[in-house]
């Protein structure tokens, strides 16, 4: 678990600054968080390496090449399922993610559920305190949001019969039904 904390270590120095916008905490909680929800689902080093750099080619200077110099091939392209081409808008982006988690190989899939978890679970406590008024912060107002997360549900269980499916895909099914409605 030495490279974990090589990882989350860049994951601090590369997120250094940035803070998330619904709640104004440090941004590095969030990937910190997410490698942590893989962390206990016991999956692999390389997927939990993963879950600290998801955000990190798409949102600060640490490119692709870094993390395959650092972590190798198998973290990076983990990493590359996860990265959202910001060229594009944010229906195409997560049109994108939608269609992706359908197909992807498990690990995609449990770094994109993992992802999306903690997000949601950040959305839940901003609305709880500040109401509708959250939506305004997003690209997608709450009608797309919650076709975005509740695609995610309805794609991440595709494919994955015979396989232990990890205790946390139920969780944010649950909050998806709990927040957004029955999907």
């Amino acid at each position: 678990m030495e490279k974990c904390k090589k990882a989350e270590a860049l994951a601090k120095q590369a997120h250094d600054g940035q803070v998330r916008k619904l709640t104004g905490e440090p941004y590095v909680v969030h990937p910190i968080s997410v490698a942590e929800t893989l962390k206990e689902a016991g999956l692999s080093e390389d997927l939990i390496i993963a879950g600290y750099l998801h955000d990190a080619v798409e949102d600060t200077a640490l490119e692709f090449e870094d993390i395959k110099r650092e972590f190798g091939r198998k973290v990076v392209d983990i990493v590359q399922g996860n990265t959202e081409d910001k060229s594009r808008s944010w229906l195409e982006r997560k049109q994108h993610t939608v269609d992706y988690i359908k197909e992807a190989p498990f690990e995609m899939k449990a770094l994109i559920v993992a992802d999306k978890l903690d997000n949601l679970k950040s959305v839940i406590e901003a609305y709880e305190s500040e109401g509708d008024a959250i939506w305004e912060k997003f690209k997608g107002d709450k009608t797309k949001q919650r076709w975005y997360y509740k695609s995610i549900v309805e794609n991440a269980f595709v494919g994955l019969e015979g396989i232990e499916i990890p205790p946390f895909f139920y969780t944010y099914k649950k909050l998806v039904e709990d927040f957004f409605g029955d999907v």
